[in-house]
C-alpha cells in the first residue's frame, strides 16, 4: 500500500458512550469512564465527549451535563464535552446554565455537541416532554442557545447566569446531510457520527466545506468525523475483543439493545446473515487489527476525507484491553502527524 501524504496536524479524541457491561453496575461504568479519561489525557487525547441517551440498558449517560461535570473533575486538562445534548429534549436556556455553570468550575475545558435527534425511542422522547415535532425548530434553538451565551445578551429580559459569556465552544453533530447545512451556514465546527451513520459522511463533509461562512465563532470550517477502532497487539486479540461490540451492535440491530456482553470465539451462530450484513454496513468506519493494520487503515480514511479531528469510540469488555487500544492509537497518532508535510 502506498503511504498517503498527510498535510496537517490531525487531533485525536474519544467519545465515551459509557457503556454498561454485562454483569457490572453503572456505578463500575462510571469508575471505568474515569479511568478512560485520565488514561486519554496522558495519552495526549484532545476532548473526552460523552452522550445524551435514554431508556437504553447499555447506555449510562443519559445525565449527560452531571456526568460531564464528574469526569472534568477528575480529569486536569483534556477539554470534556457532549457529543452530544439532544436540545430539542431541552430548553436552550437551562443548557446555558448547566455548560455555564461547567464553564466557570472548569474554565477553557468545556465543549457543547448538540444534535436535533432524541437519543431515544418515540415514546420515551414523550416522557422527556419533547414535542412531536421538536427537531424541525433545531435551528433556531441553536441560535437561542448561542444569544444566551453571548455578552450581547446581558441587556435582555431573560439570561442565562452562570451562562452569559462562557467560552464554550458550540458543535453542531450530525449523521445526514440536514447539520452539515446548518453548521456551515453559522460558521459552526461540524462532527459526523460515522461511528453508526456511515452513509452520508462524504456528502456532509463536502457539503459542509464548500457552503461554510466565517463567523464569530470560527474563520475556517473546521470538521471530525467519529470512528470505531480496536487495536491490539495481535489482529487475533482486537478481533476476539471487538465480538462484544459486534454483539451490542447486533442487538440495535434488532431493537433489543441489552449491556455490552462478554467477547466470544465466533459470531457465527449469533447473528443471521441480515444481521450480519447490518451491523457490517453500520460499522463501515471500523478499524480492528494490530498497530500497523490498524494505522494503514486510518492513514487510508484520513486521505480519503480530509478532516481536521478524529473521536474514537472503542466498545470492548475489558478494561485493560480498552486502555491498551488507547495506547496503541496514541502511537499511531504520532507517527501519522511527524509524516505531515
Amino acid at each position: 500500500m502506498n503511504t498517503p501524504e498527510i498535510f496537517k496536524t490531525i487531533e485525536f479524541s474519544v467519545l465515551d458512550l459509557a457503556t454498561v457491561r454485562k454483569g457490572k453496575t453503572i456505578t463500575d461504568t462510571y469508575i471505568n469512564s474515569m479511568q478512560t479519561a485520565k488514561h486519554a489525557e496522558t495519552l495526549g487525547f484532545k476532548r473526552y465527549w460523552l452522550a445524551e441517551h435514554h431508556n437504553m440498558e447499555s447506555i449510562a449517560s443519559a445525565a449527560t451535563s452531571v456526568l460531564i461535570g464528574h469526569i472534568a473533575g477528575g480529569t486536569k486538562s483534556i477539554r470534556v464535552g457532549s457529543g452530544g445534548i439532544m436540545l430539542p429534549n431541552h430548553s436552550p436556556l437551562i443548557i446555558a446554565e448547566q455548560f455555564g455553570t461547567l464553564d466557570a468550575l472548569y474554565p477553557g475545558r468545556i465543549d457543547l455537541g448538540l444534535g436535533r435527534a432524541p437519543g431515544t425511542d418515540q415514546l420515551t422522547a414523550l416522557a422527556l416532554r419533547r414535542e412531536r415535532f421538536a427537531a424541525m425548530d433545531f435551528p433556531d434553538q441553536v441560535k437561542e442557545l448561542l444569544r444566551y451565551f453571548s455578552v450581547e445578551n446581558k441587556t435582555s429580559k431573560v439570561r442565562a447566569i452562570p451562562g452569559e459569556g462562557a467560552n464554550v465552544p458550540v458543535w453542531i453533530l450530525g449523521s445526514s446531510t440536514d447539520s452539515a447545512y446548518l453548521a456551515a451556514s453559522m460558521g459552526l465546527p461540524y462532527a459526523f457520527a460515522s461511528h453508526f451513520a456511515p452513509a452520508y459522511l462524504m456528502d456532509a463533509l463536502h457539503i459542509y466545506k464548500q457552503q461554510f461562512k466565517p463567523s464569530v465563532y470560527l474563520q475556517q470550517p473546521y470538521c471530525m468525523a467519529a470512528i470505531n477502532i480496536i487495536a491490539a497487539d495481535t489482529a487475533e486479540e482486537a478481533n476476539y475483543a471487538a465480538t462484544s461490540f459486534l454483539q451490542l451492535a447486533t442487538d440495535f440491530v434488532r431493537g433489543t439493545p441489552k449491556p455490552l456482553p462478554l467477547p466470544v470465539n465466533s459470531m457465527d451462530d449469533l447473528w443471521t446473515p441480515a444481521e450480519e450484513a447490518a451491523v457490517k454496513q453500520m460499522r463501515y468506519y471500523s478499524f480492528t487489527g494490530d498497530k500497523e493494520n490498524v494505522k494503514q487503515q486510518l492513514l487510508a480514511f484520513l486521505n480519503a476525507i480530509g478532516v481536521d479531528e478524529l473521536m474514537i469510540v472503542t466498545n470492548v469488555y475489558n478494561q485493560d484491553v480498552k486502555q491498551r487500544s488507547f495506547e496503541i492509537v496514541a502511537e499511531i497518532k504520532e507517527e501519522i502527524n511527524a509524516m505531515k508535510v
